[in-house]
């Protein structure tokens, strides 16, 4: 089996669920309504709007995915401060009950980056440690140089990570199991994507965990060098 074929294969499998769901739920619905409670019909509504909610979300990573492998980058200057700025009160709406800081280390030079993938990247990790960390934690996104490099961390005080699931963290359709994870639906491609558009823009990304204390993802990019950039956007 070609690296392809198993790709479709893991994602058809990984649709079964959702749409047998949906499609059971609703035959349920049709065929019994006027014998379910009001109670009952809300739980199975609920229930095929989550489920169509998963497949949309895997039809979304399998189409980023298929962008991070062949799309074309826009390398430009990007103030990172500004970017992460952006996206931070969609999180502080969709997580009321988490404490979101953002620690941003003033007159960074800008990155070498393109914005939307970048953006994309902490919309990924920003999700994730939000929504794998118990609520009323803090989530801590800050930014600092380094060298010649910007530097992102996103820290979370959620359960960690146990060293023998480290291989499994940025593999495709890969999800680490605890009392969280098993409560939230995810397909396993987030970090995936990250990672792959990550070192695609030459950056690097990273993790520190120690378990039931919390996660660091840590990013790293070299400062924009307009040289540089259009070297790497000619490429891509």
């Amino acid at each position: 089996m070609t690296i392809q074929d198993e790709f479709i294969s893991t994602v058809s499998h990984e649709m079964r669920t959702p749409l047998t769901s949906i499609r059971g739920f609703s035959q349920t619905l049709l065929s019994s309504w006027d014998r379910i409670d009001d109670e009952s019909k809300k739980k199975f509504i609920k229930i095929i709007e989550e489920q169509s909610n998963r497949l949309i979300n895997l039809v979304e990573n399998v189409l980023t995915v298929s962008k991070a492998n062949s799309g074309i980058l826009v390398m430009k200057q990007v103030n990172i401060n500004s970017s992460i700025e952006k996206i931070i009160p969609i999180f502080s709406q969709q997580y009321k009950t988490h404490n979101i800081e953002f620690l941003p280390q003033k007159k960074l030079p800008p990155a070498r980056l393109d914005e939307d993938k970048f953006q994309q990247i902490m919309t990924n990790l920003i999700d994730n440690a939000l929504k794998y960390s118990p609520e009323n934690s803090a989530v801590k996104i800050s930014t600092e140089l380094s060298g010649e490099n910007l530097v992102i961390k996103v820290k979370d005080e959620g359960v960690g990570i146990k060293e023998e699931d480290s291989d499994k963290l940025f593999k495709k359709f890969s999800r680490i199991e605890n009392h969280l994870t098993s409560k939230t639906q995810g397909n396993g491609l987030g970090l995936y994507i990250t990672k792959q558009i990550t070192e695609k823009m030459d950056g690097i990304i990273t993790y520190e965990s120690e378990f039931n204390k919390g996660t660091t993802f840590i990013l790293k990019f070299p400062v924009y060098n307009e040289e540089e950039a259009l070297q790497c956007s000619q490429k891509s």
